[in-house]
């Protein structure tokens, strides 16, 4: 999901969206410590995504403060 997408969703979405990545990050460390990743690389795509809601959060709180 790129930028563009999140920046239409609202804040709650936003939050939501933000809680899943977090439980799959998690799930995916959790997998990689037992031996069961089948694919690592989805640990760094799930740390930017989750960089990109928060990013896009901050935007809408700068800019309903102003």
């Amino acid at each position: 999901m790129n930028a563009n997408e999140l920046r239409e969703k609202t804040p709650d979405q936003l939050r939501e969206e933000l809680a899943n990545l977090k439980k799959e990050s998690f799930n995916l460390r959790f997998q990689q410590a037992t031996g069961q990743l089948e694919n690592p690389a989805r640990i760094k795509a799930a740390r930017r995504a989750a960089a990109r809601v928060k990013t896009v959060l901050n935007e809408k709180a700068k800019s309903a403060a102003e």
